[in-house]
């Protein structure tokens, strides 16, 4: 039996706890604390620790999925969160005022996480902001020279977070059944 580890990660309300409840198998652990700075205005808690679900698979593998606080005064918890992991996961919030700047804030932030494994990348919220675009995401991480997965999601829709995580791991095995 073979247990993986995958981590989200991105800006603070870009759905990160969201995607995990959403596939987890398991009720997910969650490390919310009341939201004492500017994350106030966004949502009332915030994660200050990790969140933690899992995936069971078929044949008894596990799929252990680990969710990593948002905001910055948090990242010591992001080595300690990668550490044994087979891949990234950014979730993106296409309404905060700078997607793209997020997107290259953690992209820099996880780069040798990236190197060793590989990443896929959500954005969410774009049914209230469809702009930018996917293509213009893409177009972003051409000039970064580098060519991950990209999709529209809902973090709340199971389907949605299932195929991130599917691209993530075909990404690091081509022949992967999903």
């Amino acid at each position: 039996m073979s247990h993986y580890k995958i981590i989200f990660t991105g800006p603070v309300g870009a759905g990160k706890t969201t995607a995990i409840e959403s596939i987890s198998d398991t009720p997910p652990i969650k490390t919310d604390a009341s939201a004492s700075d500017m994350t106030k205005t966004k949502k009332s808690s915030t994660t200050v620790a990790m969140d933690y679900g899992i995936m069971n698979l078929t044949g008894g593998e596990k799929i252990h999925l680990y969710g990593t606080p948002g905001q910055e005064r948090f990242d010591f918890m992001w080595d300690i969160l990668t550490t044994g992991g087979i891949g990234l996961i950014l979730l993106l919030d296409n309404t905060r005022a700078d997607p793209f700047q997020d997107m290259k804030f953690f992209l820099d932030s996880f780069q040798q996480f990236i190197a060793e494994t590989n990443v896929a990348i959500g954005v969410t919220q774009m049914d209230l902001s469809n702009k930018p675009t996917i293509n213009d995401y893409h177009s972003q991480l051409q000039g970064m020279g580098i060519k991950p997965p990209v999709f529209s999601v809902d973090a709340r829709v199971k389907n949605d977070v299932s195929l991130l995580v599917q691209s993530l791991l075909y990404s690091l095995d081509p022949g992967i059944e999903a």
